[in-house]
Order: C-alpha cells, then sequence, then structure tokens
C-alpha cells in the first residue's frame, strides 16, 4: 500500500486517482499526526509525503519513522523546492525529492523503484 500525506487535499485527490488508475492500493492523510496514528502505517509500502505542512515536516516525518525502527522508504514533494531541502533529505534517507506540481511518470517511476528495492 501506498500512503499519501498532504495538507493539501486536492494534491492527495489527484494523487489518489493516478494510483487508482494504475491499480495501487492507496490511502491519504491530512497530516504527520493522523498518518502516525494510524494502524494502516504498518501496511505501508511506500510513503508519499509533503515536506512542507503545519506541525510536521516530511522530514520529520521520515525522521521519526526511522528512530523509531519502523522505516517506510519515502518519496517527498514540495512546492518551494531548494537544494538545502533536498540535500538534508536525499542525506536523511529518503527515496526520492520532487517538485510540486510533479512530474507523473517521474513519481511512478520512483514507486516502482522502491517497490522492486524494499
Amino acid at each position: 500500500m501506498i500512503s499519501i500525506v498532504d495538507d493539501d487535499q486536492s494534491v492527495r485527490e489527484a494523487t489518489m486517482d493516478l494510483f487508482r488508475a494504475m491499480g495501487f492500493t492507496a490511502e491519504e492523510f491530512a497530516c504527520a499526526q493522523d498518518f502516525l496514528a494510524s494502524e494502516l502505517r504498518n501496511n505501508t509500502s511506500c510513503l508519499i509525503s509533503d515536506m512542507r505542512m503545519p506541525g510536521m515536516s516530511g522530514l520529520e516525518l521520515h525522521s521519526r519513522l526511522v528512530e523509531a525502527g519502523t522505516p517506510i522508504p519515502t518519496i517527498l514533494m514540495t512546492a518551494f523546492p531548494n537544494d538545502g531541502d533536498k540535500a538534508s533529505a536525499l542525506q536523511a534517507g529518503v527515496v526520492g525529492y520532487l517538485t510540486k506540481p510533479f512530474n507523473e511518470t517521474e513519481l511512478l517511476g520512483l514507486i516502482h523503484s522502491v517497490l522492486k528495492r524494499f
């Protein structure tokens, strides 16, 4: 299952539509706290999260999962790209860093790569 964490409902809906069209099972969450509180996180093979969200960023979410000993391959998306954030994300072990609006082919390629590797 793919989990999408983004505070922007339109991004969640568009991403869910894409995944359903491609035959993926996916769930959506409006914030990192909702994802962490959900039992569905235990079934997540790939996490796609917004970088900047109220309360907890996507990078903080990824770091919490790693620290808890339950890392999930994570792809971060952002509407505010910068080299420092990208470097921090990749150094923390995320598998991808995409700029919104993201290229669907690039996102799907990253997901296929993650699902093959993990």
